[in-house]
Formats: C-alpha cells, structure tokens, sequence
C-alpha cells in the first residue's frame, strides 16, 4: 500500500495526516509548534514535534512508525520552508517531498480547486492566493514585530496596551484589565507586562488570551470591541491586497478563512461583511484544515487527484 503525508507546522502546533492512494485518511495526530528551525532549541521543537504528531497519525493508521516509507510528503511551514527542507529529509523517508508555506498548504485544502485567496489568522496572520493562470501572492505574514495584524497575538497586544493604559490613567475604562490580569496571576497591568516579556510567557501562550479580548467584545466592552473590529478590517486588508494582485476587478473569487482568531464570531462577521463589499468576493469556511491541505499537495506532488475522506 502507498501512504501520503501532509503536515501543517504553525507556531501553535503541529499537524499531520496519513492517507493511502485512494484518498482515505488513515490516521491523524497532533503536537506542539514547529515554526522555527534556527538554533539548537528550535531545530529541537521542530523536530520532536514532527516525531510526535507522525507517530501519533501513524498509531491511529496502525503503521509502524519507525518502518515508515512514503510515496509523497508535504510540509507547510510557518516561518517558510527556509533551511528546514534538509531536517525533515532526516526525519521521514519520502519518495517526493515538498517543503512550502502554511498558507500554500491552507489555501490548497480552502477550496474543491485550490484556486482562490485565504487569510489565515492563528498567532499571526497573512493572507494567500493563487489565480487560474497559476500565479501567486501574498501579503502580511511579517511577524509580531512588523507585521502580523489581526493575529490573536496582535489582538492581546492591543488588549494588553489599552489595560496599561487605563491604569496609567491616560486611556478608557475597560473590563480588559481586570480578566487579562487575573488570566497572568497578576497585581497589576504593570506586572501583567513584565511578565510577559519573561521566557515563560512565549508568543503562543499570550496569543491564548486573545478569546478573553473577544468575550469583552460581546460583553458590550467599547475598548474590545473597538480591538476585534480593528482586526477584522486588518485582515480583510490583507484579503483586499492580494485580490488586487491577482484579479480584475467583479472578477469571481473564491474567498477562505483559517486559524482560531476567526472562532469569534464577531470578527467573522465583520470580516465577512468587509470582504463580500468587493464585488465578485464569495466568502466560506474552508473545505479542508490545512493538514489536509498539505496531504492533498502531497497527493498533487506524486500526480494524483483524489477526494479526501476519513474512515
């Protein structure tokens, strides 16, 4: 039996999916985040959280691990497939293996084509398309120092800004500092910061509080709800740059979302109402999750199209 790989490696986890060449998924399995591959520390994460979440779809699929032998493979990788090709070579063996973006592998799952535009919004955020001439274009993706708007790292951020602000007495009341701080353990806004600067509070954990900001929202907060509407228009930005890369105007666009900043269902809406303004834009959820995007790339890579089905 022929087996394919697909695995979807964020800076919240990772995951994998193995299914054989008719398109049934055999197993599927998760782990932690994998999204940097420089120094020893993150070539370590990437590399038990490729073990983990294999060996876990492997055990679901009964295969054994170890004697694994694939016909085709595809990671998409957060952070880009930069130096991270030559590690996973040495983790799995794969007959073809392709190395892309999470956002190939989410826009490749999006839509019965793949063809179209896909904002993704997990810790960060970016947006991807590709047209029916077979180009491509992204925007956003530039990190939580420059970029990354409307990510739920980014939506903490504002929160955590718009809190200290409130305590310094130069900003509005908001109900945001009183759950972040009790979220963090802490005395006050100004702890509240400090610690997460420290090593214990990495992107991913603060980016973990972004539903607190998005429960204030539908409490009627003005200072959250002002954060997660902020967002939903970043993001439809994103969507709005890459429409504008690749198609005319009143062209039809398949249009799709990914990552859980959109589990809010206020920033959904806006960002639904934002995106379906330009004539020709149809948004809907995504057919596939990107591991399952990634494992149809992979299917694609060996020259197969096949309907994925689990079971």
């Amino acid at each position: 039996m022929k087996i394919f790989l697909g695995v979807d490696g964020g800076q919240s986890g990772t995951v994998a999916a193995i299914g054989d060449e008719t398109g049934r998924v055999l197993g599927e399995g998760e782990a932690g985040p994998s999204n940097h591959a420089a120094g020893a520390e993150g070539r370590a994460k990437l590399e038990r959280a490729v073990r983990d979440c294999v060996g876990q779809a492997a055990a679901k699929a009964n295969l054994d691990a170890a004697a694994l032998e694939f016909e085709s493979a595809c990671f998409g990788m957060s952070g880009g497939p930069e130096g991270k090709h030559a590690i996973l070579s040495g983790l799995i063996r794969a007959a073809r293996l392709r190395v892309t973006t999470d956002a190939a592998v989410a826009l490749a799952g999006a839509t019965r084509s793949g063809l179209g535009a896909i904002v993704i919004a997990g810790t960060g955020s970016m947006a991807m398309g590709r047209n029916g001439e077979g180009r491509a274009a992204r925007a956003g993706g530039w990190g939580y120092v420059f970029g990354d708007e409307g990510g739920a790292f980014d939506m903490v951020r504002q929160a955590a800004r718009a809190a200290l602000r409130m305590e310094e007495g130069w900003g509005p009341e908001t109900s945001l500092r009183a759950m972040l701080i009790e979220a963090t353990g802490s005395v006050d806004a100004n702890q509240m910061l400090h610690r997460f600067y420290t090593p214990e509070w990495e992107r991913s954990r603060v980016a973990a509080l972004a539903p607190l900001v998005d429960r204030a929202a539908g409490e009627a907060d003005a200072v959250a709800m002002h954060v997660v509407n902020q967002a939903a228009q970043e993001l439809a930005q994103l969507a709005a740059a890459v429409r504008g890369q690749l198609w005319k105007p009143g062209e039809a666009v398949e249009m799709a979302y990914s990552g859980g900043v959109f589990e809010s269902r206020m920033l959904l809406e806006r960002f639904r109402i934002l995106v379906e303004m330009e004539a020709g834009n149809k948004l809907a959820a995504p057919q596939h999750p990107p591991h399952l995007g990634a494992l149809l790339e992979a299917y694609r890579a060996a020259g197969m199209g096949v309907e994925l089905r689990r079971g």
